[in-house]
């Protein structure tokens, strides 16, 4: 298993045009940001990624967890270090909110995997799900994709875009072939892992400068 950790300084700390939800106007110091990368073949099959952060304000730092299968076992190990993640951004750090981008279906893989295994654990038991595709669609009328989204908050990746489809295949020969992470390019797994990171990232960014693009274009629409 990939299990890797890492801190990203944020500069400004300001957030004054963070996004508010349910009356909570520093819902970033009280939320972690979600994204999976899935292998689905007509059921949930495994968990390829699970990406994480969430903002320590006292250090002015973005916490990163990512874990990654290297084979088949992982595929159900993986699980139990995400139930035990959830658990202590919940119960240590205090974390009320997940945000995600259309994170439903992450939610359904994940709870399926979770029954599946017998886990029983439910995320949205605990935390409470701000979707940021749903929040855009309740201002602007119509849907728009991450990467798009990104662009509208000149949110510049240094990943590579991977396609789902291709992010599946690789997760499929992983738990078909137990040698061929160990085949794998070095190269090939630090883009993987580069782009679910960037991922969790941009939903940080995105929703502490949301009334910053959001909203102004809201108000400049209707002029």
């Amino acid at each position: 298993m990939v299990n890797k950790e890492k801190s990203i300084k944020i500069q400004d700390s300001s957030f004054e045009y963070s996004l508010e939800a349910h009356g909570n106007k520093e819902i970033y110091k009280d939320a972690i940001f979600f994204d999976l990368e899935h292998y689905v073949y007509k059921k949930p099959i495994c968990v390829g990624v699970f990406g994480c952060c969430y903002y320590d304000d006292e250090l002015k730092e973005l916490k990163v967890t990512q874990y990654m299968i290297e084979n088949k076992d992982d595929a159900v190990d993986i699980l139990f270090l995400i139930k035990s993640y959830m658990q202590e951004v919940y119960s240590k750090y205090n974390k009320k909110y997940v945000v995600t981008f259309s994170g439903n279906n992450d939610f359904t893989m994940i709870n399926y995997l979770f029954k599946k295994y017998s886990l029983n654990y439910n995320l949205k038991d605990y935390l409470e799900e701000i979707d940021l595709q749903k929040e855009y669609e309740k201002v602007k009328k119509s849907g728009i994709g991450l990467k798009a989204l990104e662009k509208e908050f000149n949110i510049v990746r240094d990943s590579e875009v991977i396609s789902g489809s291709n992010l599946a295949k690789t997760f499929s020969k992983i738990v078909k072939d137990k040698d061929y992470f160990l085949r794998m390019p070095k190269d090939k797994i630090n883009k993987i892992l580069l782009y679910n990171e960037q991922d969790v990232v941009s939903l940080f960014y995105i929703l502490v400068n949301w009334n910053n693009v959001i909203k102004e274009d809201e108000k400049t629409s209707c002029e």
